[in-house]
Protein backbone atom coordinates (compact mmCIF):
# COMPACT_ATOMS: atom_id res chain seq x y z
CA UNK A 1 0.00 0.00 0.00
CA UNK A 2 0.69 3.62 -0.42
CA UNK A 3 1.18 5.06 3.24
CA UNK A 4 1.99 8.38 4.34
CA UNK A 5 3.92 9.12 7.65
CA UNK A 6 3.41 12.52 9.42
CA UNK A 7 5.78 13.45 11.85
CA UNK A 8 8.21 10.68 10.27
CA UNK A 9 11.58 11.79 12.41
CA UNK A 10 9.95 11.42 15.75
CA UNK A 11 10.10 8.96 18.40
CA UNK A 12 7.56 6.81 16.99
CA UNK A 13 7.58 7.87 13.16
CA UNK A 14 11.15 6.71 12.71
CA UNK A 15 10.49 3.28 13.80
CA UNK A 16 7.52 3.03 11.66
CA UNK A 17 9.95 4.42 8.68
CA UNK A 18 11.82 1.44 9.08
CA UNK A 19 9.28 -1.02 9.59
CA UNK A 20 6.35 -0.38 6.54
CA UNK A 21 9.07 0.52 4.30
CA UNK A 22 9.50 -3.34 4.30
CA UNK A 23 6.17 -4.01 2.90
CA UNK A 24 5.02 -0.53 1.42
CA UNK A 25 5.84 2.45 -0.63
CA UNK A 26 5.79 4.77 2.06
CA UNK A 27 6.45 8.89 1.63
CA UNK A 28 7.47 10.22 5.20
CA UNK A 29 7.10 14.01 6.31
CA UNK A 30 9.52 15.64 8.67
CA UNK A 31 10.03 19.34 9.66
CA UNK A 32 13.38 20.10 11.78
CA UNK A 33 15.30 17.08 12.25
CA UNK A 34 15.54 14.97 9.20
CA UNK A 35 16.15 11.39 11.53
CA UNK A 36 16.10 8.38 9.14
CA UNK A 37 13.57 10.08 6.57
CA UNK A 38 16.58 11.02 4.37
CA UNK A 39 16.96 6.93 3.61
CA UNK A 40 13.13 7.07 2.54
CA UNK A 41 11.24 8.88 -0.15
CA UNK A 42 10.33 12.05 2.05
CA UNK A 43 8.95 15.68 2.78
CA UNK A 44 10.66 18.06 4.96
CA UNK A 45 7.26 20.58 5.39
CA UNK A 46 5.89 21.70 8.61
CA UNK A 47 2.80 19.96 9.50
CA UNK A 48 0.83 23.18 9.18
CA UNK A 49 1.97 24.05 5.88
CA UNK A 50 -1.23 23.43 4.13
CA UNK A 51 -0.86 24.34 0.90
CA UNK A 52 2.81 22.20 0.73
CA UNK A 53 0.68 19.20 2.67
CA UNK A 54 -1.92 18.83 0.23
CA UNK A 55 0.63 19.59 -2.50
CA UNK A 56 2.65 16.44 -1.24
CA UNK A 57 -0.75 14.57 -0.47
CA UNK A 58 -2.05 15.30 -3.77
CA UNK A 59 0.97 14.03 -5.89
CA UNK A 60 1.50 10.94 -3.61
CA UNK A 61 -2.12 9.72 -3.83
CA UNK A 62 -2.00 7.75 -0.37
CA UNK A 63 -4.06 4.75 0.21
CA UNK A 64 -3.38 5.47 4.36
CA UNK A 65 -1.99 8.01 6.44
CA UNK A 66 -0.41 7.67 9.92
CA UNK A 67 -0.52 10.63 11.66
CA UNK A 68 2.15 11.05 14.09
CA UNK A 69 3.17 14.48 14.20
CA UNK A 70 2.13 16.82 16.80
CA UNK A 71 3.51 18.88 19.70
CA UNK A 72 4.74 15.08 21.67
CA UNK A 73 4.60 15.83 25.07
CA UNK A 74 3.08 18.23 28.28
CA UNK A 75 6.53 20.15 28.74
CA UNK A 76 7.17 20.77 25.34
CA UNK A 77 3.55 22.16 24.82
CA UNK A 78 3.79 23.91 28.06
CA UNK A 79 6.77 25.85 26.64
CA UNK A 80 5.07 27.25 23.14
CA UNK A 81 2.47 29.22 23.15
CA UNK A 82 -0.95 27.90 23.18
CA UNK A 83 -2.44 29.08 20.20
CA UNK A 84 0.87 27.52 18.55
CA UNK A 85 0.27 24.01 20.37
CA UNK A 86 -3.75 24.07 19.20
CA UNK A 87 -2.52 25.02 15.54
CA UNK A 88 -0.50 21.73 15.12
CA UNK A 89 -2.38 19.33 17.29
CA UNK A 90 -5.62 20.38 16.40
CA UNK A 91 -5.94 22.64 12.91
CA UNK A 92 -3.81 20.33 11.18
CA UNK A 93 -4.81 16.95 12.04
CA UNK A 94 -8.39 18.34 11.20
CA UNK A 95 -6.82 19.71 7.81
CA UNK A 96 -5.21 16.36 7.09
CA UNK A 97 -8.55 14.29 7.77
CA UNK A 98 -10.37 16.70 5.46
CA UNK A 99 -7.61 15.77 3.23
CA UNK A 100 -8.21 12.10 3.89
CA UNK A 101 -11.77 12.63 2.94
CA UNK A 102 -11.18 14.63 0.04
CA UNK A 103 -8.75 11.69 -1.40
CA UNK A 104 -10.73 8.52 -0.04
CA UNK A 105 -7.26 7.93 2.05
CA UNK A 106 -8.08 5.61 5.62
CA UNK A 107 -6.18 8.02 8.49
CA UNK A 108 -4.39 6.50 11.39
CA UNK A 109 -4.08 9.27 14.41
CA UNK A 110 -1.83 9.21 17.34
CA UNK A 111 -3.34 10.36 20.21
CA UNK A 112 -2.13 9.52 23.89
CA UNK A 113 -3.23 7.65 27.12
CA UNK A 114 -3.11 10.98 29.08
CA UNK A 115 -6.56 11.63 27.58
CA UNK A 116 -8.08 9.53 30.78
CA UNK A 117 -8.50 10.66 34.11
CA UNK A 118 -5.77 9.13 36.15
CA UNK A 119 -7.36 8.94 39.42
CA UNK A 120 -10.15 6.19 38.19
CA UNK A 121 -8.30 3.00 38.76
CA UNK A 122 -6.36 1.01 36.84
CA UNK A 123 -7.07 -1.02 33.30
CA UNK A 124 -8.81 1.47 32.18
CA UNK A 125 -11.40 0.49 28.92
CA UNK A 126 -11.68 2.95 25.75
CA UNK A 127 -15.14 3.86 27.76
CA UNK A 128 -13.34 5.40 30.38
CA UNK A 129 -13.53 9.03 31.74
CA UNK A 130 -11.95 10.90 30.00
CA UNK A 131 -10.11 14.05 31.41
CA UNK A 132 -6.97 15.85 30.10
CA UNK A 133 -5.38 18.06 32.69
CA UNK A 134 -2.28 19.57 30.29
CA UNK A 135 -2.74 21.31 27.45
CA UNK A 136 -0.81 18.29 25.67
CA UNK A 137 -3.58 16.21 26.15
CA UNK A 138 -6.13 18.58 26.07
CA UNK A 139 -5.00 19.09 22.31
CA UNK A 140 -4.62 15.35 21.58
CA UNK A 141 -8.30 14.98 22.35
CA UNK A 142 -9.62 18.04 20.32
CA UNK A 143 -7.64 16.06 17.45
CA UNK A 144 -9.54 12.90 18.09
CA UNK A 145 -12.87 14.80 18.05
CA UNK A 146 -11.80 16.67 14.88
CA UNK A 147 -11.38 13.47 13.19
CA UNK A 148 -14.40 11.79 14.42
CA UNK A 149 -16.42 14.68 12.84
CA UNK A 150 -14.98 14.99 9.92
CA UNK A 151 -13.86 11.65 8.71
CA UNK A 152 -15.34 8.12 9.21
CA UNK A 153 -12.49 6.24 7.56
CA UNK A 154 -10.39 6.51 10.61
CA UNK A 155 -8.41 4.99 13.39
CA UNK A 156 -7.50 6.44 16.33
CA UNK A 157 -4.86 5.16 18.36
CA UNK A 158 -4.25 6.34 22.49
CA UNK A 159 -0.74 5.34 22.66
CA UNK A 160 1.01 4.56 26.36
CA UNK A 161 4.29 5.68 27.76
CA UNK A 162 6.84 4.18 24.55
CA UNK A 163 10.28 2.89 25.68
CA UNK A 164 13.33 1.73 23.90
CA UNK A 165 16.50 3.61 22.26
CA UNK A 166 15.65 6.81 20.05
CA UNK A 167 16.63 7.20 16.25
CA UNK A 168 18.73 9.90 15.59
CA UNK A 169 18.06 12.82 17.71
CA UNK A 170 14.82 11.55 19.88
CA UNK A 171 15.55 10.00 23.15
CA UNK A 172 13.05 8.67 25.31
CA UNK A 173 13.20 8.50 29.06
CA UNK A 174 13.58 4.88 29.20
CA UNK A 175 17.06 5.75 27.46
CA UNK A 176 17.70 8.76 29.66
CA UNK A 177 17.22 6.28 32.84
CA UNK A 178 19.60 3.87 31.41
CA UNK A 179 22.27 6.23 30.95
CA UNK A 180 22.28 7.33 34.32
CA UNK A 181 22.27 3.88 35.95
CA UNK A 182 24.96 3.11 33.65
CA UNK A 183 27.20 6.45 34.44
CA UNK A 184 26.41 5.12 38.32
CA UNK A 185 24.20 8.02 39.27
CA UNK A 186 21.30 8.04 41.50
CA UNK A 187 17.64 8.52 39.21
CA UNK A 188 14.39 9.05 41.36
CA UNK A 189 11.91 6.94 39.64
CA UNK A 190 7.69 6.61 40.49
CA UNK A 191 6.45 4.16 42.69
CA UNK A 192 2.74 4.94 42.22
CA UNK A 193 2.22 6.11 38.69
CA UNK A 194 1.08 3.27 36.62
CA UNK A 195 1.50 3.05 32.49
CA UNK A 196 1.11 -0.02 29.50
CA UNK A 197 4.29 1.11 28.18
CA UNK A 198 4.78 0.04 24.94
CA UNK A 199 8.37 -0.58 23.21
CA UNK A 200 8.80 1.59 20.07
CA UNK A 201 9.73 -1.56 17.77
CA UNK A 202 6.59 -3.39 19.78
CA UNK A 203 4.26 0.06 18.51
CA UNK A 204 6.00 -0.03 14.90
CA UNK A 205 5.11 -3.64 14.30
CA UNK A 206 1.73 -3.34 15.84
CA UNK A 207 0.53 -0.64 12.99
CA UNK A 208 2.28 -2.70 10.38
CA UNK A 209 -0.47 -5.08 11.38
CA UNK A 210 -3.20 -2.93 11.92
CA UNK A 211 -2.83 -0.94 8.45
CA UNK A 212 -3.53 -4.69 6.85
CA UNK A 213 -6.96 -4.59 8.97
CA UNK A 214 -10.51 -3.85 7.58
CA UNK A 215 -10.97 -1.68 10.30
CA UNK A 216 -12.61 1.76 10.46
CA UNK A 217 -14.17 3.92 12.95
CA UNK A 218 -12.55 2.72 16.13
CA UNK A 219 -10.78 4.04 19.16
CA UNK A 220 -8.28 1.61 20.54
CA UNK A 221 -6.03 1.54 23.77
CA UNK A 222 -2.59 1.18 21.86
CA UNK A 223 -0.18 -0.59 24.63
CA UNK A 224 1.88 -3.49 26.45
CA UNK A 225 -0.23 -6.00 28.20
CA UNK A 226 1.56 -4.87 31.52
CA UNK A 227 0.89 -2.76 33.63
CA UNK A 228 3.88 -1.33 35.06
CA UNK A 229 5.33 1.61 37.16
CA UNK A 230 8.29 3.76 36.06
CA UNK A 231 10.25 2.10 39.43
CA UNK A 232 9.44 -1.08 37.43
CA UNK A 233 11.02 0.12 34.72
CA UNK A 234 14.35 1.03 36.37
CA UNK A 235 14.41 -1.88 38.12
CA UNK A 236 13.94 -4.06 34.97
CA UNK A 237 16.85 -1.92 33.36
CA UNK A 238 18.95 -2.90 36.43
CA UNK A 239 18.13 -6.59 36.59
CA UNK A 240 19.35 -6.78 32.89
CA UNK A 241 22.40 -4.49 32.63
CA UNK A 242 23.34 -5.85 36.23
CA UNK A 243 23.24 -1.96 37.95
CA UNK A 244 23.55 -1.26 41.30
CA UNK A 245 19.93 -1.55 41.95
CA UNK A 246 20.63 1.05 45.26
CA UNK A 247 21.35 3.81 42.07
CA UNK A 248 17.29 3.89 42.48
CA UNK A 249 15.17 6.23 44.91
CA UNK A 250 11.76 5.49 44.89
CA UNK A 251 9.49 8.29 44.68
CA UNK A 252 6.31 8.89 45.53
CA UNK A 253 3.90 10.90 42.60
CA UNK A 254 1.68 12.60 45.50
CA UNK A 255 5.71 13.89 47.20
CA UNK A 256 7.08 15.27 43.80
CA UNK A 257 6.69 18.46 42.28
CA UNK A 258 5.57 17.08 39.29
CA UNK A 259 2.88 19.45 37.43
CA UNK A 260 0.68 16.88 36.21
CA UNK A 261 0.25 14.53 38.96
CA UNK A 262 -1.77 11.51 36.58
CA UNK A 263 -1.33 8.21 39.12
CA UNK A 264 -2.51 5.66 36.55
CA UNK A 265 -3.58 5.67 32.76
CA UNK A 266 -2.73 1.81 32.50
CA UNK A 267 -4.78 0.59 29.97
CA UNK A 268 -6.88 -2.85 29.14
CA UNK A 269 -5.75 -3.71 25.53
CA UNK A 270 -8.45 -6.23 25.42
CA UNK A 271 -10.42 -4.72 22.34
CA UNK A 272 -6.92 -4.39 20.05
CA UNK A 273 -6.31 -8.11 21.24
CA UNK A 274 -9.51 -9.25 19.20
CA UNK A 275 -7.76 -8.36 16.24
CA UNK A 276 -4.92 -10.13 16.78
CA UNK A 277 -2.58 -7.31 17.69
CA UNK A 278 -0.89 -8.20 20.91
CA UNK A 279 2.46 -6.82 21.73
CA UNK A 280 5.28 -9.09 23.32
CA UNK A 281 5.81 -9.15 27.43
CA UNK A 282 7.69 -6.66 28.83
CA UNK A 283 10.92 -9.21 29.44
CA UNK A 284 10.48 -10.16 25.53
CA UNK A 285 10.79 -6.54 24.81
CA UNK A 286 13.33 -5.39 26.71
CA UNK A 287 15.46 -8.61 25.94
CA UNK A 288 14.76 -7.15 22.01
CA UNK A 289 16.33 -3.41 22.78
CA UNK A 290 19.22 -5.01 24.56
CA UNK A 291 20.27 -7.93 21.68
CA UNK A 292 20.91 -4.94 19.80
Amino acid sequence: MKIFITGGSGLIGQYLNLELSKNHEILTQYFQHTGNCGNYNSVQIAINNYSEIERAFKNFQPEIVIHTAAVSNAEKADQLPADEVYDVNVNATKFLAELCKKYNSKMIYTSTDLVYAGYRGSLLTEEAKLIPISLYAETKLMGEVKVRETLENHIILRVALQYGIGQNHTRSHFQFVNEELKAGRKVKLFTDQFRSALSLKESARMISKLVTKDVKGETFNFGGIERLSRYDLGKAICGYFNYDENLIVPTKLEDSSALYKIADVSMNVDKLKKLGIVSKSFAEALEEIIAK
